[in-house]
């Protein structure tokens, strides 16, 4: 939820890879499918529209195939023809009751409407097929935060002299906030909590549907846990190394600190964001290997038109979590904010990362 009251829920990309139900169910399973697989890795190169096209020319034969109407609605969706898909995860919520993504994927079109309490409809119906469904108590969450935030915004204006209310509606929207103001010690507290893309550690942030007081409580438990932490790691001033001697050791052997990973991923980001390909690309090793098993440079060229091609894109990193395998070996899991003139989307990536001549450099990347 950003300043401006929107909201941006985790998107569901593929009935392929995560549902096993799915590919018992289909006539042609998807995994020793040719056609649909090379019809998803299209879609996933950001080729929406060669997808779309694909995937009406194999339903035309198979009308009824979950995988490919699937594949249609996220296409559709990607393409802005939002009540295009919302008809087509609609149908297929009809005809397979049974698949959560649907749903899910239709209160992420509700929810891009304006259409909260729909949104909160198809996701609990979401989670009543399956209840372990992650992304959709995740969503769930977000879509009664943005309902709290509503109704303490009409609290608001009939009582302006009401600061609690004032404070909850506060705490609410700086919870989506990717770039939180602190001018109030609960709003900087929860940017320590829920982990900004500056924040080295991220903690698991609290429930979006508890009460406003009891989220200022957690973040700022966390936040002075986390102070806490840092300092009782730091070695007295005696201790440290000199400048000249601390940077001889850093580039001789780099060691479990996150700053310099986060920086790493964040400037990836950040050149996504300018649309400068080169400087994307250079973020990524020579050793990389590109999830739809195409070669390096394939995947570059399609790469640099998908950062060159929109006229604006911003991508913010939202509460990274950085786990070392090694001092040269790191993996950042986090929430991918992508926002361009055509699309918008919020998932989860997962970068590892490793240490090459003192940069650290992506090695694998993977979306959901």
């Amino acid at each position: 939820m950003d300043r401006q009251g929107k909201l941006f829920l985790q998107w569901s990309f593929g009935l392929l890879v995560a549902l096993g139900w799915a590919m018992a169910m289909t006539p042609l399973s998807a995994q020793s499918n040719p056609e649909l697989q090379e019809i998803n890795r299209i879609l996933k190169a950001g080729q929406p529209k060669q997808a779309l096209d694909r995937a009406n020319a194999y339903l035309a034969t198979r009308p009824k195939d979950p995988v490919a109407r699937f594949i249609k609605g996220v296409a559709q969706s990607e393409l802005g023809q939002t009540n295009d898909a919302i008809q087509t995860f609609q149908s297929l919520t009809e005809d397979y009751p049974e698949l959560p993504e649907p749903y899910n994927n239709l209160a992420v079109l509700y929810s891009s409407k304006g259409q909260f309490e729909k949104a909160k409809v198809a996701l609990e119906l979401a989670i009543q097929t399956h209840p372990t469904y992650s992304t959709a108590h995740e969503n769930l969450g977000d879509i009664y935060a943005k309902l709290a935030s509503q109704a303490y915004d009409k609290a608001l204006q009939l009582d302006r002299s009401n600061t609690q209310v004032a404070t909850k509606l506060n705490l609410v929207r700086d919870l989506f906030s990717t770039q939180p103001r602190a001018n109030t010690a609960p709003r900087s507290s929860l940017a320590a909590a829920t982990g900004s893309t500056t924040t080295q550690v991220a903690a698991a942030s609290p429930s979006a549907a508890a009460p406003a007081s009891t989220l200022a409580a957690a973040a700022a438990s966390k936040a002075a846990s986390v102070a806490a932490s840092t300092r009782a790691e730091a070695p007295p001033a005696s201790a440290q190394p000199a400048p000249a001697q601390a940077a001889s050791a850093n580039a001789a052997a780099p060691t479990n600190d996150p700053a310099p990973v986060l920086a790493a991923v964040n400037a990836w980001a950040a050149s996504w964001s300018r649309r400068d390909a080169n400087a994307y690309l250079a973020a990524y090793s020579k050793n990389f290997k590109p999830d739809d098993g195409s070669s390096r440079a394939a995947w570059a060229e399609r790469r640099r038109e998908r950062v060159t091609t929109p006229k604006s894109i911003k991508v913010s990193v939202l509460a990274p979590q950085v786990t070392f395998q090694s001092p040269t070996e790191a993996t950042v899991v986090f929430r991918q904010s992508y926002q361009s003139d055509t699309l918008r989307t919020n998932t989860r990536k997962t970068l590892r990362l490793v240490n090459e001549g003192g940069n650290w450099l992506i090695t694998s990347e993977r979306s959901g």
